[in-house]
Formats: C-alpha cells, sequence, structure tokens
C-alpha cells in the first residue's frame, strides 16, 4: 500500500472571486513507503502547493489526501496529527528559528507531540547526528551559528520528530557549491539509515538526479510525469518545452549522441558519464593507431 496519495486532487486559490486560479488540476499520484522522490516544475508549475496539501497545511477543493488509505481530512480536528507524520521542510528554513538554543529548538517539535523532556533530548540529538551539528553548537543561541549551520539546525527540528514522510522544499537554496553537496549527502544518508519517504523539491537538476529514484514534473497544475529518474531525463525535449531543463551532463551526453558516440541518454552524473566515455575513447585511439 502506498505511504501517500492524491486522488482527483484540485486546488483553486480565490474560488468564487474575480481573482480565481487553479493551481493544481485533477491530480492523482502514488508514492510507496520508502521512495526518494524529486519533484521539479517551473514556477507556477502547482508543484509548491501540492506538496502544502500533503500534510494538511492546505485543504483539496476537491478530491483526496491519503496517508496509509485514509483521508487525512477525514476528521478535520486531527489534522495537526498529520503534520506529525508528515513533516516539512520550507524553503529557507532558518528564518523560522526562535529558541534560547538550538537544542530547544530542535526539541520544540518532539515536546509538541507529546514526548518527555528526555525522549525530545534524545531525539534532539540523533536528530543533530544525522545533519551533522556538533554538540557544542546544541548550546548556543540559533543566531550565533553559520548560514549552513543554521539550515541544518532547522532540518534537525523536523528531523526529530520522525516523520514517516519528510517534505524538504528548495533545501539547498542559497547554499554554495559546497554545503549544497553536505547537505544532500545528510539528507541521502537519513533516507538509507531510516528507511522513511523524502520528497525533495529542486530547481537543481543536478540535485535532483543525484538523489531520487523517481522524479514527479509538474506543469500548469498538471502532472506530466511520475517515473524512474532516468527514464524522465531521457525525455530532454520536452522537458525544455516545460521550462526545465535536464542535468548538464545528461544534455552533453544526448548531445554526442547526435554525433554518433554510443551513449546512454539517461546519464545523470560525471562519474557515469566517465565511465562509458573512456572506454569508447581507448578504442577509437587504438583504431586510429592500427591504420
Amino acid at each position: 500500500m502506498p505511504i501517500i496519495e492524491t486522488k482527483n486532487l484540485t486546488y483553486i486559490y480565490g474560488q468564487g472571486t474575480p481573482f480565481e486560479k487553479v493551481a493544481v488540476e485533477d491530480v492523482s499520484i502514488s508514492i510507496e513507503k520508502g521512495e526518494f522522490v524529486g519533484v521539479i516544475g517551473h514556477t507556477g508549475s502547482g508543484k509548491s502547493t501540492l506538496i502544502q496539501t500533503l500534510n494538511g497545511l492546505i485543504r483539496p477543493t476537491s478530491g483526496q489526501v491519503l496517508l496509509d488509505g485514509k483521508d487525512i481530512w477525514a476528521e478535520p480536528k486531527k489534522i495537526r496529527s498529520v503534520r506529525f507524520r508528515v513533516g516539512m521542510v520550507f524553503q529557507y528554513p532558518e528564518y523560522q528559528l526562535f529558541e534560547e538554543t538550538v537544542l530547544k529548538d530542535i526539541m520544540f517539535g518532539p515536546k509538541n507531540m507529546g514526548l518527555s523532556d528526555d525522549e525530545a533530548r534524545a531525539r534532539a540529538y540523533e536528530a543533530a547526528r544525522f545533519t551533522d551539528l556538533k554538540e557544542e553548537l546544541l548550546e548556543k543561541s540559533p543566531f550565533e551559528l553559520s548560514g549552513g549551520e543554521k539550515r541544518r539546525a532547522a532540518i534537525a527540528g523536523v528531523i526529530a520528530m520522525d516523520p514517516e514522510v519528510l517534505i524538504l522544499d528548495e533545501p539547498t537554496a542559497g547554499l554554495d557549491p559546497r554545503g549544497r553537496d553536505v547537505l544532500l549527502s545528510q539528507i541521502g544518508q537519513y533516507h538509507r539509515e531510516r528507511g522513511n519517504t523524502v520528497l525533495l523539491v529542486s530547481h537543481s537538476m543536478e540535485d535532483i538526479g543525484r538523489t531520487a529514484d523517481r522524479l514527479l514534473v509538474m506543469s500548469g497544475g498538471h502532472k506530466q510525469y511520475l517515473a524512474p529518474t532516468r527514464e524522465v531525463f531521457s525525455h530532454g525535449e520536452e522537458l525544455e518545452k516545460m521550462g526545465l531543463r535536464v542535468p548538464q551532463i545528461t544534455k552533453i551526453m544526448q548531445e554526442l549522441i547526435k554525433l554518433g558516440v554510443p551513449a546512454d541518454p539517461a546519464t545523470l552524473t560525471v562519474e557515469g558519464a566517465v565511465k562509458q566515455l573512456i572506454p569508447y575513447f581507448k578504442k577509437r585511439g587504438k583504431d586510429k593507431n592500427a591504420v
């Protein structure tokens, strides 16, 4: 059974007003427990609205969101408990830090779940380990941390609630290349160790290509693809028509194919490209020498 799914989900902003706008229309998706799914789409594609329906931040105009097969809005008074099970990390989450110390900030979510101080503290230390926050930082004010440390502290605050589904909206936005690589590595480690379902929203096709098992592509409020990452990125021309692009290395390999080089059009990493191209160029060199 899928961990989370939508059935014919539609959301309309300002319904019944002159400013009415359909943000998501008739979207049905199904995500299995333990999957790592990337979510991509240009600005205004509906991806942000869709992910906000998944943990009950906004209620669909029509259709359903199912968590473990149950409609999350069947009992509206219990929607708060859904948000503990489907954790959301917003873009630039460091701006939501507010407690006296980093430790108290990370403990805030678990304590709201009703856990004791000792249980919340244990959860906080474990979450700090996942996000590589050193223990000496936990007693500091969040405002003494660097930008990257603040980002990791904010993510730790959601991880500490141990959600069954973790949704990250542009978690690497504004980070330098090294900070981005470190954070993606930590998210990947968390996913491997805990086996929780992860949805990663990103404008970086490189980030998505390195991490996601499947890709959800949104365009014009509709689901265009929900398929394995390699399969989606093999449709480079279709993605470009939607205002998206494939990872740069994927584009290079697709151009090489046009020149007659035997290559995989869905290559996602530089390492994968090197493995394919070195044998090809070695063989070409030998053939030339033989002539």
